[in-house]
């Protein structure tokens, strides 16, 4: 499970967490949702160890994240991220941008690597997909190609940040179908999002951040039908 304590986080003056506590449990998908600048992102950058805490802890799988000694390539190989931008490498096939971190991160063998790309690639969708470059993809099919790199690892846990958007309307639900496809196998996600939609029908919890606290969490039933708290009436009130 991913555990946080207490955790805080502040870029200079800023205090952009304050005070997370926080248990995600093996399979359970929690979507975070909240008004930009309310520290969601920050949370998963912290959760892979990309952004360093103040104070407070971030344990997964009993691993301390930020503690001294942690092999980070080792968690990160644990945690799969998938970002806004999807960052492909341009002069790279689909394939070869899948078959990249098993092979130098993991070590895997030419054929090995292949065999687990391909297979996440039929996963997403992209089976056909495999000599075309990335330039020649729709901003969904990249998108679905950062999901498939960030699967060829292996992970036990997936970690979402607004990864629709920056895709055009109509492209955003293939890749929501392709996470939904993840949240039914069973993969314990993270996922912050502005698709209310995505949060309230696939999530098992939804948290709601303001401001750097954690305001509500619980069942989308709860959190996104009976909001208690007025900040989290308001926010619902625009995006609903």
């Amino acid at each position: 499970m991913i555990q946080l304590e207490n955790v805080h986080k502040a870029f200079g003056a800023l205090e952009v967490l304050k005070g997370i506590d926080l248990t995600v449990r093996e399979g359970e998908v929690l979507s975070v949702i909240g008004a930009s600048g309310s520290g969601k992102s920050t949370l998963l950058y912290c959760v892979n160890g990309l952004e360093p805490i103040q104070t407070g802890r971030i344990v997964v799988d009993g691993t301390d994240v930020h503690g001294r000694g942690t092999d980070m390539n080792a968690l990160r190989r644990r945690i799969g991220m998938v970002f806004q931008q999807w960052n492909s490498f341009p002069h790279l096939t689909v394939l070869e941008n899948v078959t990249l971190a098993p092979r130098v991160v993991r070590k895997l063998s030419k054929k090995d690597a292949r065999e687990i790309a391909i297979s996440q690639l039929e996963r997403v969708g992209l089976g056909d997909k495999t000599q075309a470059y990335p330039s020649m993809l729709s901003g969904g099919q990249q998108q679905r190609l950062a999901i498939a790199r960030a699967l060829a690892m292996e992970p036990a846990y997936m970690l979402f940040d607004e990864a629709t958007s920056a895709l055009d309307p109509e492209l955003v639900g293939e890749v929501l179908d392709t996470m939904r496809m993840l949240a039914t196998d069973g993969m314990t996600m993270i996922v912050v999002t502005h698709e209310m939609g995505f949060a309230r029908d696939v999530s098992d919890r939804v948290a709601f951040f303001h401001q750097g606290v954690m305001e509500e969490i619980g069942p989308p039933s709860e959190v996104m039908l009976k909001p208690q708290s007025e900040h989290l009436q308001k926010f619902l009130a625009k995006v609903l």
